[in-house]
């Protein structure tokens, strides 16, 4: 189960824009990064433009305000998984959202089982609810 964080600009993006963004993600994490279904957890936040520096680390890429910084925190997937979403979500985010491959900056991180509580000050994959 993976969090997503999904960090853009503000005022860039409508609701409704920001919710077909968010919507996206979560397909190619079914998809792509084998989540469980009804297995969405996103958090997204807007910040001002001043708040979010992003040079292109010498890969000649053009940055603009359509910029999208994706942070997946999640336990058990290999490179080769990790890429293919990698590749995924650039293209759906650029077809169905219109960010720029040069736009889109993802990061994983892996934790594990003990990590995670769900609610209720436990952690239900150890305790076996999950």
């Amino acid at each position: 189960m993976p969090l997503v964080k999904i960090d853009i600009i503000k005022g860039v993006r409508s609701p409704e824009e920001i919710k077909n963004l968010a919507d996206v993600v979560q397909e190619v994490m079914l998809q792509k990064f084998n989540a469980p279904p009804r297995d969405r957890y996103q958090i997204i936040t807007q910040h001002e433009p001043y708040e979010i520096i992003c040079e292109d680390t010498n890969l000649n890429s053009p940055r603009t305000n359509k910029l999208v910084f994706i942070q997946i925190f999640q336990q058990g997937r290999d490179a080769e998984m990790k890429q293919a979403t990698y590749a995924e979500l650039q293209k759906r985010l650029e077809v169905d959202c219109g960010v720029p491959g040069t736009d889109l900056i993802i990061s994983a991180s892996r934790n594990e089982r003990e990590d995670w509580s769900f609610g209720m000050g436990r952690a239900q994959f150890l305790t076996g609810d999950l």
